[in-house]
């Protein structure tokens, strides 16, 4: 009875490529293809585009990305608003109104008292004139003046109360034109100015982080998708290899068994037979893989769901990192996304402290308006002194007292400042002991891949010896399948051992905040 290999399928299966990473990308890809076959399906396209052609098209087309910088354009703009607390509010105003009926003034009703008052009126003389004919025809018949002597006396009027009437002043015309223009500038604030400018710049750096973390995290997920898809594709064409390798010693076999040569029986046979069939099984799995990967790395980018990218390198490179621990974490404190939040979050907090220290402080403020209106009528208010005319005025406001308001608001402020100061030295230690764990992993990943590259060379050696010594009738059938399955096996471990070598370089990347490369100049 030939020897039983019921482990080797499923362990040749477990180096075959994972797409878990890959499946929420997957998944969204699937459901925009059910929602949009209501819809023109777009143009399907087949590219062919190396990783720096892929960085490109996706910092082009990626939808995350114009999100982040909408972020960035909103905080901008609430900047400006608070920038615009600096500069004098200037307003114009016109209008045409109308009444139902003139404006007047009521002028009630009222009493005069005029109390009691005594009046003497002294001796005199005074001239009289005597027209003439004023005793009869012809006396006298002439005007004669005539001297008249009056003696002193006193006239004594009593108390009275004179009534006035209430009056009716019409003051304007219905319709009524007018136009003005007011400013207002604050010529001293107590700093509550300078403290929401710098809370808006505050928000202005945390988008801007955030922006470079959606930038990262695209550069990382295509690099990903872009090595995954070549995976892919290595371990679809290994599978394929081995596949027609497994053929040809299956025809071997067969001919060995017919021809009754004595070290090969038909239980020899079947087995290979299974086997070939096996792998048969899941050289289409990873066919199906690498569509799968293709697929997903185009809708990263941001081509459309029927597309396709090819990546143009035939084999996932192998460098070899020659970052120091401390470089990186040095540098991951000037460029990681999350440590220019915090700090980002440390000027904004310093702001609302200043605004909130602000309302101890007195306000002083500039004012003033011009006016003018026109209405038909002449009277009233309508006067040429009062149709037009311009108001300066300057304020103040003091605060005496508020309930302790502003003391606890300040008290607050700096709690949320000492609160995420002390989440920076957390977020410290976390990057560090991060980068320091990733960084421990990479120098392992690097000793996996040396060791998985001495084993593929050691398993391809052996199949070829074998193969050849199977042929020559010296091996038995289980030493050549064994041996074409170490091969492949040994193959895609070493391929698959560079692929998280690269992943992890990404990670390292994503965290640091800075293409490791661009930054130390190594490449």
């Amino acid at each position: 009875m030939g020897p039983k290999f019921d482990s080797r399928p499923s362990f040749f299966l477990s180096a075959s490529i994972r797409l878990s990473r890959f499946v929420p990308a997957l998944l969204i890809l699937f459901c925009c293809t059910g929602s949009a076959q209501s819809q023109a399906a777009p143009k399907a396209q087949t590219l062919t585009l190396s990783l720096p052609e892929c960085l490109q098209a996706a910092k082009e087309q990626n939808h995350s990305r114009p999100a982040s910088q909408f972020a960035v354009e909103i905080a901008e703009a609430e900047h400006r608003q608070a920038l615009a607390g600096y500069w004098p509010q200037v307003n114009v105003k016109g209008g045409v109104e109308r009444t139902d009926e003139p404006l007047n003034f009521e002028f009630p009703a009222s009493q005069m008292y005029i109390p009691s008052q005594s009046v003497t009126i002294p001796a005199g003389a005074a001239m009289v004139t005597i027209p003439a004919g004023a005793f009869g025809p012809g006396f006298p018949p002439a005007t004669v003046q005539l001297p008249v002597s009056f003696p002193s006396q006193t006239v004594t009027t009593p108390a009275q109360q004179f009534p006035i009437p209430a009056q009716t002043i019409k003051l304007l015309n219905p319709t009524t034109e007018t136009v003005s223009g007011d400013f207002k500038l604050l010529l001293f604030d107590g700093g509550m100015r300078h403290g929401f400018g710098e809370q808006a710049l505050g928000a202005v750096d945390a988008a801007r982080a955030e922006a470079h973390r959606t930038d990262l995290e695209v550069a990382e997920e295509v690099t990903r998708l872009y090595y995954a898809a070549v995976l892919a594709r290595q371990l679809a064409q290994l599978g394929n290899d081995t596949l027609v390798k497994m053929e040809t010693t299956l025809k071997v076999t067969e001919s060995l068994y017919q021809n009754g040569a004595g070290t090969v029986t038909k239980a020899d046979y079947l087995d290979n037979k299974v086997m070939v069939e096996t792998v048969r099984s899941m050289v289409a799995q990873l066919e199906q893989n690498e569509a799968s990967a293709q697929a997903a790395l185009a809708y990263t980018i941001g081509y459309s769901w029927n597309s396709t990218v090819i990546p143009a390198d035939a084999e996932i490179p192998n460098l070899p990192s020659a970052e120091k621990l401390d470089d990186l974490v040095s540098a991951a404190y000037q460029f990681n996304p999350d440590w220019a939040k915090v700090e980002a979050g440390l000027r904004a907090f310093a702001g609302e402290r200043q605004t909130a220290a602000s309302g101890h402080s007195p306000k002083l403020a500039l004012t003033g308006e011009l006016h003018r209106f026109w209405n038909s009528y002449d009277g009233g208010i309508s006067t040429p002194q009062n149709r037009a005319g311009w108001v300066v005025g300057a304020g103040v406001e003091i605060p005496i007292f508020d309930g302790f308001l502003t003391n606890a608001k300040v008290a607050e402020a700096q709690a949320r400042i000492n609160k995420l100061k002390q989440e920076k030295i957390l977020l410290q230690e976390g990057i560090g002991l991060e980068l320091r764990d990733l960084f421990l992993k990479l120098n392992a990943s690097e000793k996996t891949c040396q060791a998985s590259h001495e084993a593929m060379t050691a398993a391809q050696e052996d199949d070829d010896v074998s193969t050849r010594g199977y042929g020559a009738g010296l091996l038995t059938t289980e030493k050549v399948i064994r041996a074409q399955l170490q091969s492949a096996l040994t193959t895609a471990q070493y391929e698959k051992a560079l692929f998280d070598h690269r992943s992890l370089q990404g990670q390292i990347d994503l965290t640091v905040g800075k293409e490791i490369q661009t930054r130390l100049g190594q490449q």
